[in-house]
């Protein structure tokens, strides 16, 4: 476990930390800009999520693609730990995260009358981040949930197919 009482520590956390929570602000407020996943993550990104795996450039699309599935989302980060010795170019990282997303019209239509508006997931991040010249950096990525509310989005047949492959689980296309 690392040691946070020395000032470089503290600081490494901080940037770790601020690292994450401007991800999910990303996310929230929808500024895909051209090269926005640069502020966040390697070249060599891997990420795994329930959608599946995505490497290096194929993951902001990834991400766009699944924050598109909804109409709002709301990602809050918590409980961020950081282990790295003093001075490392690398760290494990892990935190909570409270991620809620209002489906789109199309989805609650879909769904029928008495549809609910939200997908609830209560999950645990963790992964790898990296000192880069340009500040820590996102390296390895996973999500895990812990446990859902309301049903997942509606997903394109080959994605629900891909998502039932990978997981075993069963997910409307």
């Amino acid at each position: 476990m690392s040691d946070l009482s020395s000032t470089t520590n503290l600081q490494d956390h901080f940037e770790i930390t601020t690292l994450i929570s401007g991800f999910f602000r990303v996310m929230d407020e929808r500024r895909f800009d051209e090269g926005w996943a640069d502020a966040f993550f390697t070249d060599d990104l891997r990420t795994t999520t329930p959608l599946g795996v995505a490497e290096g450039d194929d993951t902001a699309r990834h991400v766009e693609e699944a924050i598109g599935r909804f109409a709002a989302t709301q990602h809050i980060s918590s409980d961020v730990v950081v282990r790295a010795e003093p001075g490392a170019r690398t760290a494990h990282v892990r935190w909570n995260a409270h991620m809620t997303h209002v489906h789109l019209d199309s989805t609650l239509q879909a769904r029928g009358e008495g549809a609910h508006p939200l997908f609830t997931v209560g999950g645990v991040y963790e992964g790898e981040v990296r000192r880069t010249d340009k500040g820590w950096r996102i390296s390895r990525m996973s999500v895990r949930a812990v446990w859902t509310t309301g049903e997942p989005p509606v997903l394109p047949e080959d994605t629900a197919a891909r998502v039932a492959e990978s997981t075993g689980a069963r997910v409307a296309g």
